[in-house]
């Protein structure tokens, strides 16, 4: 039973809270940062991952409907990011 509260008390989150102006802009600019990188990624991942090339249908055949399955793509991931760093 005392094993049992140490693991309940160990997956407790930690949350970071910034001590000044500076150290808030400056965490907004790099887990922002990372969130972009990720994102770039996740949408360079799935294109990897699936027929044709979502980047040539969008810029060079100015193809709409990519247009819109790549932004929601965009999104989901952007949104998946969120809630990992977020924790």
């Amino acid at each position: 039973m005392l094993f049992a509260k140490s693991i309940l008390v160990a997956q407790q989150p930690v949350h970071w809270v910034p001590e000044s102006f500076e150290m808030a802009v400056a965490s907004t600019i790099v887990f922002g940062g990372i969130g972009i990188v990720l994102a770039i990624l996740g949408f360079k991942l799935f294109d990897l991952l699936t027929p044709g090339k979502l980047d040539v249908e969008i810029l060079e055949k100015q193809n709409v409907a990519a247009s819109i399955l790549g932004a929601a793509i965009i999104l989901g991931i952007c949104l998946v990011v969120s809630a990992a760093i977020r924790g």
